[in-house]
């Protein structure tokens, strides 16, 4: 009687065939839980929201000296949160002035009473990075169909020469043949009105065969924002009214010609005013008077 085969070699080579299957066919991806907070952090390479239990940031009544383009966010974030219409918004300029703590107030402001929103659902605030820019068409995809509304938060937002994943963010915000999702809006913030450097424009406009179409493509991008809200250098009183709300805001007791005196020679030796530079210095002042901040 003949002996039988020997297939163990047929079999770890067959082990070996499904393990290499298996890295490269990856999992299927988990469904969003969208309910297990208000805000997100989207990661593209795994395809999932992070939620964030705790978000950084200050109180609505703590932002001085940018009343006005406050008052137009509000106004903008509160009828998308509604279901009316509402603009992409684009806020721009001056480091330090309050660009993304204005997104993050403004979104829990709006969800004091999530009650009175559309179905009682809280309006979801999720920031995707700067880095991950290319992947917003696939998050708006997956978020189109759900009953939810959502604010998309990139955080100083620019692009370098060599970078081309602004033109997947025209048509992102754009929206292709489907239009934007309604149940969205995309934030961003940065230090460029137009998101490009300067220099990548006007080498744009030096070397292209038509310069004057070859910039109106660079600036399109810019274009897909129907709010732009300018933020600008603060003036003394501005900077001064900032640390005196703070101060007041967390109970740090000193003389107020004192306060001013102080807060005015950090900001020289920072050389600059901004919110920024006030916070700063309120950390330090409430470091050395012993006090904890519970933000």
């Amino acid at each position: 009687m003949p002996a039988e085969p020997d297939l163990t070699p047929l079999a770890e080579r067959l082990d070996r065939l499904i393990a290499l299957i298996e890295r490269a066919v990856p999992p299927a991806r988990p469904p969003l839980d969208v309910d297990a907070a208000d805000a997100f952090v989207w990661h593209a390479a795994s395809g999932t929201l992070q939620p964030v239990k705790k978000v950084n940031r200050v109180d609505m009544v703590l932002l001085k000296g940018i009343d006005r383009v406050r008052d137009i966010l509000n106004d903008n974030t509160e009828r998308f949160a509604r279901g009316l219409p509402a603009n992409n918004v684009l806020l721009w300029g001056a480091r330090g002035m309050g660009k993304s703590s204005l997104v993050k107030a403004a979104h829990a402001h709006i969800n004091l009473d999530p009650a009175t929103l559309p179905g009682g659902h809280p309006l979801k605030l999720v920031e995707i990075h700067r880095e991950d820019i290319d992947s917003l068409p696939e998050l708006m995809v997956k978020l189109r169909d759900l009953d939810r509304r959502f604010i998309l938060f990139c955080d100083d937002l620019s692009f370098d020469n060599d970078d081309t994943s602004y033109k997947s963010l025209k048509a992102a915000l754009d929206g292709g043949v489907e239009g934007r999702p309604e149940n969205i809006v995309f934030y961003a913030t940065s230090n460029r009105r137009h998101l490009l450097p300067r220099d990548m424009m006007e080498n744009e406009r030096s070397t292209a065969i038509n310069p004057h179409e070859a910039v109106e493509e660079k600036v399109s991008l810019s274009d897909r924002f129907g709010l732009w809200l300018g933020f600008h250098k603060c003036s003394q009183d501005d900077y001064l009214a900032m640390v005196h709300g703070y101060a007041d805001h967390f109970g740090l007791k000193m003389d107020a010609a004192q306060l001013d005196a102080e807060a005015l020679e950090w900001s020289t030796t920072r050389g600059a005013r901004s919110g920024r530079v006030a916070w700063q210095f309120i950390l330090d002042l409430a470091g050395r008077l012993g006090v904890a901040l519970g933000r």
